[in-house]
């Protein structure tokens, strides 16, 4: 019996896939770079830990199954793309009320403003209520499904695919607290969080009228 590839075209696609749909600017990579820049390091790790967590909690529920639960209780999926589309319109609003608003100094005490399991909180229910991180784990798992790989390489995408996604959110945190992306923030908040209030407030409409 002659032993599968440890890394075959299936798994390479797949964790291509899952890498250039994680490092797209997306809901939870925008919130991390805005709280990066405007909270600190500290924070934007804490908010990408709570992302994270909800990205392996899908990647969990979709290497068991999930797609077959979904089929036969579609209404999950439509209630979770109601309340992701709620939220979302939601940090639309505070991007919006944000960027009206008067300036406020930045934060030096390395997210003591708002308490750590509030952002962490924050972050996981984000990605919680994000249909399309349901979506993108059922797509992620349904590559490496090939004949010759079976379980062994399905259990190894989802867990490469958890190492990529916590290396893209944490870079992110990183970056964009660095000192000088924090004062391109104080130059630009004003643009910036409003063009998150009008990301935010489509990608919500988008979820909330889809019929998919």
């Amino acid at each position: 019996m002659i032993a599968s590839p440890l890394v075959t075209a299936d798994v390479l696609i797949a964790y291509s896939a899952y890498f250039v749909g994680t490092a797209s600017p997306g809901p939870s990579n925008l919130a991390i770079m805005s709280l990066a820049m405007s909270a600190g390091r500290k924070s934007a790790l804490t908010f990408a830990l709570g992302v994270m967590s909800g990205s392996f909690f899908w990647a969990l529920l979709a290497s068991l199954g999930l797609s077959a639960v979904l089929a036969t209780y579609s209404e999950c999926l439509v209630a979770i793309r109601i309340a992701g589309g709620l939220y979302l319109l939601w940090l639309g609003f505070k991007s919006a009320r944000s960027a009206f608003g008067a300036q406020k100094p930045l934060a030096t005490n390395n997210g003591r403003d708002e308490s750590l399991k509030r952002l962490y909180l924050r972050g996981l229910l984000l990605h919680l209520t994000n249909p399309k991180a349901i979506l993108v784990w059922l797509s992620i798992v349904s590559l490496a499904m090939s004949p010759a790989g079976g379980t062994s390489h399905t259990q190894q995408v989802v867990l490469g695919c958890m190492l990529i996604g916590a290396c893209v959110f944490s870079s992110y945190a990183v970056l964009f607290s660095t000192g000088s992306a924090r004062r391109i923030y104080l130059s630009t908040r004003r643009w910036l969080d409003g063009s998150l209030a009008v990301m935010f407030g489509i990608a919500g409409i988008k979820l909330l009228t889809s019929k998919n």
